[in-house]
């Protein structure tokens, strides 16, 4: 934000809060009148009392209009001077700001007038279009006033600011705008990337954000069920902390419920001796396929093991020290999954909440909240369309319904979360749509707080069908991420890597390879869609893939070498060289690598991080089209560097730097050689 944009903000500011400390003075004098306070009360007459009381609302709505003003001014001017000083720009929110000012200039009297902004992909008709007029037209006409969108487009563009971004304007067609970019603009902020080393995020307005995701369950092994959830929540997860938000990772774990009275029972049959000496439980699996065939079969060990379920809930200390040895069996394993994916998560089980359930029962039963329903107690949210909660099960017990009821309490409330994000399958999309109409009735979820479900399809195997192994078991994601490793060892072998990476190097690009292309396979799908999990595809070089993508930017890191530039060097170099971005191949490259701060913010709003991996193949393409036809390393026959063009390799390490934070994103793990 310039200095005088500043002084401006601080002027408007300040003129503000007097108006709202008069106007606070002269609610006070209408209260003591409406009230009866002031010495002539008595002299007002009906119709007049009933008139100042309206002013006196009128003037506490232009107080509260006021204040929202002033407080979205700071926000905004904060916004502008942490853009300014980090050099990370939104050209979209940039374009948003001037196009809104100058319609609004022009057509004051237009309510709410569309503000449409989209980037384009022929430099024939420039970057960036405000396409505005036409609907605008319409809006004018509807209002009695006659033009036509050429015109309109004119009196827009004549009202619209100059700025550091843009170039020039144009009206093309029936009413298009045409917006062109700056390379000055574009020169500035790949240069303070390269000079600072690092990627800035945005500004956004801060929050406390809640994910839950992952969620396995107790004595049951994570499956390819799971895979998509772990993997898409720790990428959200990842842009929300880049950005700056205060984010808590939730493994909302199914470790509480009837499922362990037949476990535990099953362990004081088999293991006698739990409470002194630790058992030996190696596969939990089966053992938990033993406990549910008895408790399917044999109606005393069934009565016992709804008693131990009692017991537990009760907090009982030999049935709690049975299930605490229970759960580290299992979260060992889990531990294992989440080492080898790069995921780290906060365990917040059911068991965590079995004090907040009985809380809100008690609080919800106490407001009338719950209905009667065959035994039952029931809340319902909206009735029209929605299906209700459970919250009490006929026999007393306790739900998943009573569970996340009591959680999004618990998140909002305790942990003042301001977002919560659920990442399950697509099927429990109507749960938590009725989660939040109870929540919202109950009082919980207010209207500043946000919601958000993000739902996903099933994985399908090769045959089209649910993901399964050849015997129709669900696949294991120990084993699925086994066969990454050996498939990806394949992959380097058949390239023959192996006879030029040292046994590390080998070691640290298989995993690379596996990890990276089972997360992005997953990532750069639309997560509403099913898609079909296929190692081949997974696995090739070409096209966007995380191989491909993997090899690029290890191949864009490997200019520099070659040079002999180390990034310390470059860093240096870009504060007295400017990038260049003459060639038209530079310029488109330069054209993407600033679209950045626009493609994460753009996924805050809906989730959808297919997007960033769109990008991702995006730089990539563009990259190679720019190496192709512009030298940044000049060698001679015998091989030696003859040139160096200093502004080619800073473009060339601002790609760099913006891929990495790109991969780190989406959880891939780039390495120096492959």
């Amino acid at each position: 934000m310039s200095k005088i944009n500043l002084e401006k903000f601080h002027e408007r500011a300040s003129a503000a809060e007097e108006e709202i400390a008069f106007l606070k003075k002269e609610i006070e004098c209408l209260k003591q009148i409406v009230g009866g306070n002031n010495a002539d009360a008595s002299s007002v007459s009906k119709d007049e009392y009933s008139r100042l009381e309206q002013e006196n609302i009128k003037l506490k709505h232009r107080v509260a209009v006021l204040k929202r003003t002033i407080e979205a001014d700071r926000a905004k001017a904060q916004s502008e001077i942490m853009a300014i000083e980090n050099n990370v720009i939104s050209i979209y929110d940039t374009l948003q700001n001037l196009f809104t000012k100058a319609i609004l200039t022009v057509y004051p009297d237009v309510c709410d007038p569309p503000i449409i902004i989209t980037s384009i992909t022929n430099p024939k008709f420039g970057d960036y279009q405000c396409n505005s007029a036409m609907p605008l037209c319409k809006q004018l006409s509807s209002n009695g006033i006659q033009t036509n969108p050429r015109d309109v487009a004119n009196n827009i563009m004549s009202k619209v600011e100059t700025s550091d971004l843009i170039s020039k304007l144009e009206v093309a067609g029936a009413g298009f705008i045409n917006v062109y970019l700056k390379k000055e603009f574009a020169q500035r902020i790949l240069s303070s990337l390269v000079k600072s080393g690092k990627v800035s995020p945005p500004y956004v307005k801060k929050q406390r954000v809640v994910i839950d995701f992952s969620s396995p369950n107790i004595a049951k092994e994570m499956h390819v069920g799971h895979l998509r959830s772990t993997i898409i929540g720790d990428s959200i997860a990842k842009l929300l902390e880049f950005l700056g938000h205060d984010v808590l990772r939730i493994n909302h774990i199914g470790d509480w419920g009837t499922q362990f009275g037949m476990l535990i029972a099953h362990l004081q049959d088999r293991f006698p001796d739990y409470l002194s000496v630790s058992p030996p439980i190696t596969d939990l699996q089966s053992f938990y396929k033993e406990s549910k065939k008895r408790f399917d079969e044999e109606e005393e060990f069934k009565k016992r093991a709804y008693t131990c379920v009692v017991k537990l809930q009760a907090f009982d200390p030999d049935m709690i020290k049975a299930w605490q040895l229970i759960c580290d069996v299992s979260r060992k394993e889990f531990e294992k999954v989440y080492v080898r994916l790069g995921v780290q998560l906060t365990e917040r089980g059911e068991s965590f909440y079995q004090n907040h359930m009985t809380a809100i029962v008690k609080d919800l039963e106490a407001r009338g909240l719950l209905e009667e329903d065959e035994g039952r107690k029931i809340m319902w949210g909206k009735r029209d369309g929605e299906i209700p909660l459970t919250i009490v099960k006929s026999d007393g017990g306790f739900t998943y319904d009573t569970s996340d009821m009591a959680a999004i309490k618990q998140r909002l409330e305790e942990e003042r979360a301001d977002w919560l994000i659920y990442v399950t399958d697509a099927g429990q999309a109507t749960h938590f749509q009725v989660l939040k109409s109870c929540a919202k009735r109950a009082g919980i979820l207010k209207s500043f707080h946000r919601v958000d479900h993000v739902g996903f399809g099933v994985v399908l195997g090769q045959d089209k069908k649910k993901f399964k192994t050849r015997s129709g078991e669900t696949v294991k994601l120990s084993d699925l991420l086994d066969e990454g490793l050996k498939r990806a060892l394949d992959k380097l072998k058949e390239k023959e890597r192996d006879k030029v990476l040292s046994e590390e190097e080998l070691k640290t690009a298989q995993e690379s390879i596996a990890y990276g292309c089972i997360k992005y396979a997953d990532l750069s799908h639309n997560r509403n869609h099913e898609y079909v999990f296929s190692f081949d595809k997974m696995l090739d070089d070409k096209g966007n893939t995380a191989v491909y993508l993997l090899y690029a930017l290890t191949r864009i890191r490997s200019i520099a070498r070659a040079a002999n530039i180390s990034q310390e060097k470059l860093q240096e170099l870009a504060e007295s060289t400017p990038i260049s971005l003459e060639h038209e191949k530079e310029w488109k490259l330069a054209k993407v690598l600033i679209k950045f701060p626009d493609v994460l913010i753009r996924i805050t709003k809906d989730l959808y991080l297919h997007q960033l991996c769109d990008y991702c193949y995006e730089v990539s393409c563009s990259f190679t089209e720019f190496y192709d036809n512009c030298y940044c390393v000049e060698k001679n026959e015998l091989g030696e560097i003859v040139n160096v063009n200093i502004g080619r390799m800073l473009l060339t390490e601002a790609t760099a730097l913006i891929m990495e934070k790109c991969f780190w994103i989406l959880g891939l793990t780039p390495v120096a050689r492959m």
